[in-house]
């Protein structure tokens, strides 16, 4: 089966995808770099300019769990569309700001859109194909995930150097369009899955729940470190609140994202190295541009440079698709995530110079990404079609969620260091040992493919 040549209009319909997809995951990189040059023409310190970033995650954050009940209810084509309007209307103001305040604003605007996006991207995929080859086409979709962060930094270092902040953002607005475009040729039209009232009561619980939780996370690298009340008071507003959604939504008959979902062992497992995968990712993807700035004494350009061999490892792990297809996710896992752990061990042991780093990143690239290409086709095992919003919810929120865990503590650390090169290496090994312990967790993952029957028999029935 997994020797099959792809649907060309499956294909089609990634690319289309992909093109979309591109602008939030270039515009989250590029902004990453331009702090110090916002703080500076927007007259204002870089703690208010760090809410740019703080604002788009929270309204993320808020979002990701209306974007299932949307799909079903609307049809993921029109949100899809609906999405890319809102990120797009988003860039445009976000590049007309003329202050602190309403870039902030604004920025919230964007990530709104954004968060409707990928978890509905997921969802499209996963249906179109009917579960087949999903491996291979989750490769091809997750293209601008690899080229963000190799293209981002650079191109928001020769922005911000020849054009100003503003473009930043105007650099979206091409890139959206041409997405609307080919979606509204390309997507296709979906049935509504269901047509449930929204659950308002697990709306009012998750949403701020989640926003909450993310707040706090992003302010453990202030002053006061991960024990003031900035950061304690809303983690704790937002456990309890999260806690009480699970609680409403195992009772309800129509909740807004299905945890029930979590009984399958290999769902649960696959959320656990979600959220695993999302804390050394993104762990990652924060501390080696601060790794190189700050130890190596980089320039912006300059590091975006020195990163690149990272994303070509990430281009390279496209061939974990077609593995993830023929034997399964489970191996294609343990394997990237013992190649992550090897490749971090030089910035552990502060030998992260020269030839080592760019080996290093390569390997690094490699490995994370065949992991979180085969994780997310793993999730989708064993679900059939009704499950598959949920679970492309689901899997967003707790990468989310890991994300944000591993950005705090490694602040954490590396404010408790000064920022020092030992600091530094303390965090790279933190990272090291959490890579190292999700390896229990891809154990319970199956070895072998295992397809959806619903969701074959729903492609079979389109061939």
């Amino acid at each position: 089966m997994s020797k099959e040549r792809l649907d060309p209009a499956l294909l089609r319909l990634c690319g289309v995808l992909a093109v979309g997809a591109f602008a939030p995951l270039l515009d989250s990189t590029i902004v990453s770099v331009a702090v110090d040059a916002l703080a500076d023409d927007l007259g204002v310190p870089t703690t208010t300019v760090q809410w740019v970033s703080t604002a788009y995650l929270l309204a993320f954050a808020m979002v990701m769990p209306v974007s299932g009940w949307a799909g079903d209810r609307f049809g993921t084509r029109r949100v899809w569309l609906g999405a890319l309007a809102l990120f797009s209307v988003g860039s445009l103001l976000c590049a007309c700001a003329w202050s602190a305040g309403s870039l902030i604003l604004f920025r919230s605007v964007q990530g709104a859109g954004g968060g409707l996006m990928m978890p509905v991207l997921q969802t499209i995929i996963v249906r179109a194909c009917g579960g087949r080859h999903v491996g291979r086409l989750v490769a091809v979709v997750s293209l601008p995930a690899l080229l963000g962060p190799v293209l981002g930094p650079v191109l928001g270092g020769l922005l911000l150097g020849h054009l100003g902040w503003r473009w930043i953002f105007y650099v979206n607005l091409p890139v959206c369009a041409l997405a609307l475009f080919l979606a509204r040729r390309g997507v296709p039209r979906d049935r509504r899955q269901r047509a449930s009232r929204l659950d308002v009561v697990g709306l009012l619980l998750i949403c701020p729940g989640l926003t909450a939780l993310v707040y706090g996370l992003s302010q453990c690298g202030g002053q006061d470190g991960a024990r003031g009340g900035r950061v304690l008071l809303p983690i704790a507003a937002g456990a309890v609140l999260v806690a009480a959604f699970a609680g409403w939504s195992l009772r309800s008959s129509a909740p807004l994202v299905d945890l029930r979902l979590f009984r399958l062992r290999s769902f649960a497992a696959t959320s656990v190295l979600m959220f695993a995968g999302g804390l050394t990712m993104y762990g990652g993807m924060f501390l080696l541009p601060l790794y190189v700035q700050l130890v190596l004494d980089k320039g912006v350009v300059a590091t975006g440079l020195l990163l690149v061999p990272q994303g070509m490892g990430a281009l390279a792990a496209r061939v974990a698709g077609v593995l993830t297809d023929r034997i399964g996710p489970r191996p294609v896992v343990v394997t990237g995530l013992l190649l992550s752990a090897v490749a971090t061990l030089p910035f552990a042991a502060s030998v992260g110079e020269g030839s080592v780093i760019a080996v290093a990143l390569f390997l690094r690239g490699l490995g994370m990404s065949a992991v979180n290409l085969a994780v997310t086709v793993g999730a989708y095992q064993g679900l059939d079609d009704s499950q598959v919003a949920d679970a492309s919810t689901t899997t967003r929120i707790v990468q989310q969620l890991g994300g944000s865990f591993g950005i705090a503590a490694l602040a954490v650390l590396l404010q408790r260091g000064d920022h020092t090169a030992t600091a530094f290496t303390q965090a790279f090994a933190l990272t090291v040992a959490l890579t190292v312990c999700a390896v229990v967790a891809a154990a319970l993952l199956p070895g072998r493919r295992a397809l959806a029957p619903a969701l074959l028999a729903e492609a079979g029935g389109r061939s």
